[in-house]
């Protein structure tokens, strides 16, 4: 009899899983689908091995560097080549993303690289907002609390672009303690949202705020399982769970369908292209741009993979990989996406060596219940914040 059963192999799941089995704890893994990993998955275009989800995590916490450390991979975590990403606004020519910013929040609206996205009026605006005096209540959402201290304009221009290509959703449905876990605190002690994204800007730790893994981010995938299996654990792939009530032991479920509501998520389909054309060789909009509402593009976001790793770049040799994402499925996925990257990049692109496209969904928060519940639905998008909440759920069940 298992000791704890884990419903759903996702990263969330397995982490959990391998927590638990590290204290010499019975833990089975259940999965419905043949493959473990959820949305860290591999692809291969053009003969390049690369991820079909997440290509980097958040280096904030180390919670991810001190996992992949245990499972051997220190050596081969690596950072984005230095260089600033871009923002393609609805209207006029892409910019350079604020230099100083937290998921797009400029400590200074007055900057000059934030005037020339958001405007002088608006960022005139914002910086009158913020100047205020201190905040009351710190608002629920970053929506509200942006568009309290610097206005529409620079929530919309700026701020959104950021979070949605970050979280794929917008500000307004994004809580400010998960977009920073110390922004709520800084906000009070600082009293205005310049002062409080410029603290926590200057307190984190110097370098990239993103880190890859060489090789793919998914090999953290075979590293979990095959460590949970070494310490004794068990995992049931095309294992489909309905009741969770029905298995041994205490039930974590890492399952998005078995606490989400059905029907509601966000779709994103993702189309990885591998190109060759010299003249990105340059890389002419550095590690991509992510895309404001209304701009002439279908595509949210578009990731300039090969020069925004170099082990990328070496793998590939003479091409090029770039990642476009889209909420509404294009009906040619490939030909738009060619499109949409000739006018975001500013090259043409007449020479597709391969393309690939898949489609996630990222599930609606989870609903009210007595399951113990890990993973996006309660922990939010990115492997950061995900690793840490699987991370403390296993502490909390072993410390009972």
């Amino acid at each position: 009899m298992a000791d704890f059963s884990v419903v759903g192999g996702g990263v969330a799941g397995l982490v959990v899983a391998r927590r638990l089995a590290l204290s010499g704890a019975d833990v089975v893994v259940y999965e419905a689908s043949d493959r473990l990993g959820g949305t860290v998955a591999p692809q291969d275009v053009a003969g390049i091995g690369l991820d079909a989800g997440a290509e980097s995590f958040a280096v904030r916490g180390g919670v991810v560097a001190a996992l992949l450390a245990e499972l051997g991979l220190a050596d081969d975590i690596v950072e984005p080549r230095p260089g600033p990403a871009w923002l393609q606004p609805a209207t006029g020519p892409a910019v350079p993303l604020p230099a100083t910013a937290l998921l797009g929040i400029p400590a200074d609206p007055l900057a000059d690289d934030v005037v020339r996205v958001v405007g002088a009026d608006a960022a005139r605006r914002a910086s009158a907002l913020d100047g205020r005096g201190p905040l009351g209540a710190v608002p629920a959402s970053l929506g509200a609390l942006v568009r309290e201290r610097y206005g529409d304009a620079v929530l919309e221009r700026l701020v959104a672009p950021v979070v949605h290509g970050v979280h794929s959703v917008h500000p307004d449905e994004l809580p400010v303690a998960r977009a920073h876990p110390g922004l709520p605190d800084a906000l009070v002690s600082a009293g205005s949202l310049g002062a409080a994204v410029g603290r926590l800007r200057a307190d984190a730790p110097p370098g990239a705020a993103v880190a890859g893994i060489r090789g793919g981010v998914n090999r953290i995938v075979p590293a979990l399982a095959a460590d949970l299996e070494r310490h004794g654990g068990v995992v049931r792939l095309g294992t489909r769970v309905d009741d969770p009530a029905s298995l041994d032991g205490t039930v974590v479920t890492a399952a998005p369908g078995l606490v989400s509501p059905a029907g509601v998520g966000r779709r994103i389909d993702l189309v990885t292209l591998a190109v060759e054309q010299r003249e990105l060789d340059a890389a002419p909009r550095g590690s991509g741009l992510l895309v404001a509402a209304g701009a002439p593009v279908a595509a949210r976001a578009l990731t300039h993979a090969t020069a925004k790793w170099d082990w990328l770049r070496e793998a590939a040799g003479d091409r090029h990989v770039l990642r476009l994402s889209y909420d509404v499925t294009p009906s040619d996925p490939f030909e738009t996406a060619r499109q949409d990257a000739e006018t975001l990049l500013g090259v043409e692109l007449p020479v597709v060596v391969d393309a690939a496209v898949v489609t996630w969904t990222r599930p609606a928060p989870a609903e009210a219940s007595d399951l113990l519940v890990v993973g996006e639905t309660v922990a939010g998008s990115g492997l950061a914040g995900i690793i840490a909440h699987a991370d403390r759920t296993a502490a909390e069940l072993l410390a009972r």
